[in-house]
């Protein structure tokens, strides 16, 4: 099973598509770890800012799309989404795996850790740093995706457009402007 995890689109339908064509195309679920298309008041439009036809393509796609409801994410987005916007967690059980979403920023990551080794899930997805990561806390893995439009890093290494990829137990980082794959 192929599951694709980003977060932070931001209305970018160029971060979108471009990140469907390097790493989630031919996955089985996605899941989107919030503000999936408005791009707040910290920042200016990104280039391909499209909120509406990002609805359309989200909306278009024949796999599921779980989508775990962000700072950025209204009720106003849930209006043009097919798929919910859950919050403040999207949980699923896909195949036996038990997968814990949520933005990151009602509860930080140190937060949710415990409370998904509590409720035995297997992997932990967050957004809102706008920086990819990859932390295993005992079995749990953590990822964040980072983001396919506002590169927040500081470590030059980590600053840049990504998105994550669990494919049978092994995740992925990916630069969706090179391709290549990135290990943060």
């Amino acid at each position: 099973m192929k599951i694709g995890i980003i977060a932070d689109t931001h209305g970018n339908l160029d971060g979108w598509e471009r990140a469907m064509e390097v790493a989630l195309e031919g996955a089985d679920l996605i899941v989107h770890c919030g503000d999936v298309l408005y791009h707040g008041p910290k920042f200016e439009p990104a280039e391909g800012y499209s909120p509406k036809r990002l609805a359309e393509a989200i909306n278009a796609i024949d796999v599921p799309v779980l989508i775990a409801r962000g700072n950025g994410d209204s009720d106003v987005d849930q209006l043009v989404l097919d798929a919910p916007l859950q919050s403040p967690y999207m949980f699923a059980q896909v195949e036996g795996l038990r997968i814990l979403a949520a933005h990151g920023h009602i509860q930080p990551p140190e937060e949710l850790i415990p409370l998904a080794q509590r409720w035995g899930i297997d992997l932990l997805l967050t957004g809102h740093t706008h920086v990819p990561l990859l932390r295993k806390h005992g079995d749990l893995p953590h990822v964040n995706p980072g983001t396919v439009t506002y590169p927040l890093a500081e470590d030059e290494r980590l600053a840049r457009l990504t998105c994550a990829v669990w494919d049978d137990g092994m995740i992925t980082h990916f630069d969706i402007e090179t391709g290549e794959p990135l290990n943060p």
